[in-house]
């Protein structure tokens, strides 16, 4: 018999780990995604890359371009293009936010991460600011000392 603990695996969750890395987000965002019948099941096998990925505003619409959703290898003559511009499903209310803090300058839309809800594909978009190189540096300065502080204190205390 099966215990609690054991779960049946989803989708996988696609990362944009390179994000965090070269921006410093301000604010994050849900939105839906408008996918075709292959890219859906493309997407749960876990096939997609976040490579030079963005969102911009296009008459009172946000788009999400560059984000590879691979071919689905089942897929016949009606496959889709892996490289397609993809609609972002928002509220009014929300693309409007989006609209006034993009036009602020050096601000962007990048999505952060792609994952399924209730069966639905979800994107959550980082509204971003590039970072400087010295910023890069100095962040990789601060994850080195994190991490011998944490080697420090796991060899003190062992059980």
């Amino acid at each position: 018999m099966a215990s609690k603990e054991q779960k049946k695996s989803g989708p996988p969750t696609i990362v944009n780990r390179k994000a965090r890395h070269d921006y410093q987000i301000e604010d994050v965002m849900e939105a839906g995604l408008s996918l075709q019948g292959t890219e859906v099941k493309s997407l749960r096998a876990g096939n997609a890359s976040f490579t030079d990925a963005f969102a911009y505003l296009q008459r009172g619409e946000v788009i999400l371009k560059d984000l590879y959703i691979k071919e689905f290898e089942q897929g016949s003559y009606n496959n889709h293009d892996p490289r397609r511009e993809r609609k972002l499903l928002l509220h009014k209310r929300e693309i409007e936010k989006l609209d006034k803090w993009v036009r602020q300058k050096g601000m962007s839309l990048i999505p952060l991460k792609l994952y399924f809800k209730k069966g639905w594909a979800k994107v959550q978009l980082g509204l971003a600011k590039g970072k400087k190189s010295y910023d890069k540096r100095s962040d990789i300065a601060k994850k080195d000392q994190q991490r011998e502080l944490d080697r420090q204190v796991k060899g003190q205390f062992k059980i």
